[in-house]
């Protein structure tokens, strides 16, 4: 039986540490947040996850969703339980305004907390996940009679929430869609088409699903320009904010997928259903790109949650399991063999996982506070520092940490031998499960094209000279601290490789776009990185610091400098390799004609 342990440590060090939660008291909803207080609802969600939600993940996954004769979802046994007692702890509302029955805490707690969820049973978290994202985007978009009638409910947990965009013949190119909104004459418009691949479209958890869903109004222009975005609730509600008929949308059938099996993954017929236009009439990608946007954040934080796992059972098996001797002779000579975690390819893996766990865990925490402040400083500059940082790390985050994410799961049921193949383990799910964060959202691909394409020119450039600044003058600060070289060189070479790769894009990618689109995924990836190093050397210097200070932690904060170093000596050298592929360009790449593939 697998098991987990969340990091609440780490994650505390990084809130105590690295980056002090208490800087920013000054925004909504910080001044509450003490250290102790937040180490004590963190302490809670652990709890939760790891008694409530991780026990049914193996047996979710054996079990999976029935859709029955009626249209109706069961999920597996025990699922409505936890999900209860997930609403009924208020975590639904963790960081959702007060005004709507949320406790208005910073939304780092909460995608900590989406850590933790998604380690500890990802099929079950993504009904809650993908909730908030609804939340967030009527909260931005919504009319106030919107927020009215569904927001406190979302809140409470008592209903949930759905993304609907991908239709049969379209997924990444919107402009293809077909589904249509006619307009009924009482401000409401009859929803008609079919949407696939809807997670948590339907099942037995909520009282109602609330559906956020595209379509094009008749007459809308053509493409992107002319979609629109509805919200379409499983049963209408009544002026009362009681539940009232059902509309007319439906389950048609559920995915028979290669993994999160416990989470409804179904295709949605809309049939004249009652809508009602979310934003602005054919600007309806504005609205849903604030929930793409923090679905993206949540399926990196999910390529970290499988990663965790996977190298938490990994390293319970490699200091448990018996096989030959050490290369520098026995270590338990008592034994009739040494646990594998003696062998120096198994602690390089074990390691080259962990080094990755808690940078992206470093990456995660600083990308949800600058969310924090996007959303809630009341100045202007640093709102548009922080949305400028989101905008491009959105698809570093994404697209870095799920690939890394379902690499390392690979690398974690290697440990275990033939038993890694073995469903009992638990490996083989962790690994089906990460494969599905590389696709969903917007493909990795997409996402590279989307940082190189969109992203470094956006505004001039304005953000990825911010974050070269930012990194270049952290190097400098710290250039003369003896105890810092080691992760600050490695960082500055890094760091003038991914200039160059920069550099040549602008020189090569504008006249010849196909160079762009050859190197795009080493860039991201290269970017990454730089990322993940910068938050090593952060890390470094804030454990050289509390080394210091004594307080019984020297253990701890010399595992945590070996680690960093270890990624620094063997992860960070590839930034080299990753310029190299990216200024080979893109004439082999496509000189191939289509017929001899």
């Amino acid at each position: 039986m697998p098991v987990y342990k969340a990091p609440v440590e780490d994650v505390m060090f990084l809130l105590n540490d690295v980056f002090p939660i208490e800087r920013y008291n000054n925004l909504p909803g910080f001044a509450d947040a003490t250290p102790d207080m937040v180490e004590a609802i963190l302490g809670e969600g652990a709890k939760l996850c790891e008694e409530a939600f991780a026990p049914l993940n193996l047996s979710g996954d054996q079990e999976g969703c029935t859709r029955n004769p009626d249209g109706s979802v069961t999920t597996p046994k025990g699922f409505k339980a936890a999900y209860d007692a997930y609403a009924a702890g208020g975590w639904m509302g963790l960081a959702a305004p007060e005004d709507y029955g949320g406790q208005g805490l910073p939304s780092v707690l909460n995608t900590i907390m989406q850590e933790f969820i998604s380690s500890a049973n990802l099929a079950l978290g993504m009904y809650p996940g993908l909730t908030q994202g609804a939340i967030a985007a009527l909260l931005v978009h919504g009319t106030e009679e919107q927020k009215r009638t569904y927001l406190p409910k979302m809140v409470e947990g008592a209903w949930t929430g759905t993304m609907n965009l991908t239709e049969p013949h379209c997924g990444t190119d919107l402009g293809l869609l077909k589904s249509k909104a006619v307009p009924n004459g009482d401000g409401s418009y009859a929803i008609s088409g079919t949407k696939i691949f809807i997670s948590a479209g339907e099942h037995d958890m909520a009282e109602n699903i609330v559906h956020l869903v595209l379509a094009r109004i008749e007459g809308a222009p053509a493409g992107t320009k002319g979609i629109s975005l509805f919200v379409v609730p499983k049963f209408l509600v009544n002026a009362d904010g009681s539940l009232g008929d059902r509309n007319g949308v439906s389950c048609g059938s559920l995915e028979h997928k290669m993994g999160i099996h416990g989470n409804a993954t179904c295709v949605m017929n809309y049939d004249g259903a009652k809508g009602w236009l979310v934003g602005e009439a054919n600007r309806g990608l504005n609205a849903m790109f604030v929930m793409m946007n923090e679905a993206r954040l949540a399926v990196g934080v999910q390529g970290l949650s499988q990663s965790e796992v996977a190298y938490q059972n990994a390293v319970a098996y490699a200091k448990d399991r018996l096989q030959g001797r050490s290369l520098t002779g026995a270590k338990f000579p008592d034994k009739p063999a040494d646990p594998i975690i003696v062998h120096p390819d198994v602690r390089r893996t074990l390691l080259s996982i962990k080094a990755f766990n808690e940078a992206a865990r470093a990456l995660v925490v600083w990308t949800g506070l600058n969310s924090d402040i996007a959303h809630r400083s009341s100045d202007d500059a640093q709102r548009q520092t922080a949305e400028d940082y989101m905008g491009l790390m959105t698809p570093v985050v994404k697209g870095v940490l799920t690939d890394l994410g379902f690499d390392n799961a690979v690398k974690a049921q290697q440990m275990f031998g033939g038993h890694g193949y073995i469903e009992e383990w638990g490996m083989s799910q962790f690994v089906r499960d990460a494969r599905i964060a590389m696709i969903y959202e917007g493909a990795n691909g997409i996402q590279a094209m989307d940082l190189v394409g969109r992203k470094l020119g956006k505004d001039g450039g304005r953000a990825v000279m911010a974050f070269f600044n930012e990194v270049g003058a952290f190097c400098q600060e710290n250039a003369g601290d003896e105890t810092l070289k080691a992760y600050i060189a490695p960082l500055q070479q890094g760091l003038g490789h991914l200039q160059q790769a920069t550099m040549w894009f602008m020189q090569n990618a504008m006249a010849k776009p196909d160079n762009a689109g050859a190197g795009a995924t080493d860039y991201m990836h290269l970017f990454g990185l730089v990322v993940l190093g910068y938050m090593w050397a952060k890390m470094a210097k804030a454990a050289q610091a509390k080394k210091a200070q004594g307080n019984g932690v020297a253990d701890r904060m010399d595992a945590k400098l070996l680690t960093g170093r270890f990624f620094m000596e063997r992860m960070m050298p590839e930034t080299g390799m990753r310029l190299a592929r990216i200024s080979a360009g893109a004439d082999t790449t496509m000189a191939l004609p289509m017929e001899a593939f």
